[in-house]
């Protein structure tokens, strides 16, 4: 069976509980909470990250979520509550599905930045 993109993407939306900006701001900073942004350099400088998020890309996600590998990001266990987000939320949301599939329990999809943001969250922007 032949699936589309947007497909994926709703099944993988559909299976990934999500979070909402309020909720995020009640437990971001915790030391049990690690929220990382999957998207690319580029969108980053156009737009900042959520303060104490790690920037991931979406392509480097299974490495650097896997401990066996040597790029295994510290951060990212499989013991916290970990928060996705992106531009739009499909990236997210096909992150929090393979970080599922990777044995991640505790996932969770903010989605887009721009919701953050509308809700009044802040961002931290390159200087």
């Amino acid at each position: 069976m032949i699936k589309s993109v947007v497909e994926i993407v709703a099944q993988a939306k559909a299976e990934v509980p999500t979070i909402s900006p309020a909720g995020l701001m009640e437990v971001l900073g915790q030391s049990n909470v690690v929220v990382i942004d999957v998207r690319d350099a580029q969108e980053l400088e156009a737009t900042g990250m959520i303060p104490g998020a790690i920037n991931i890309s979406r392509g480097m996600l299974e490495f650097k979520a896997d401990p066996t590998t040597p790029m295994h990001q510290k951060e990212l266990t499989r013991d916290k509550m970990v928060v996705l987000y992106c531009a739009s939320g499909g990236r997210s949301a096909l992150s929090g599905k393979v970080l599922m599939d990777m044995g991640y329990e505790n996932v969770r999809n903010l989605g887009a930045i721009k919701d953050w943001v509308d809700a009044g969250g802040e961002v931290d922007t390159a200087e």
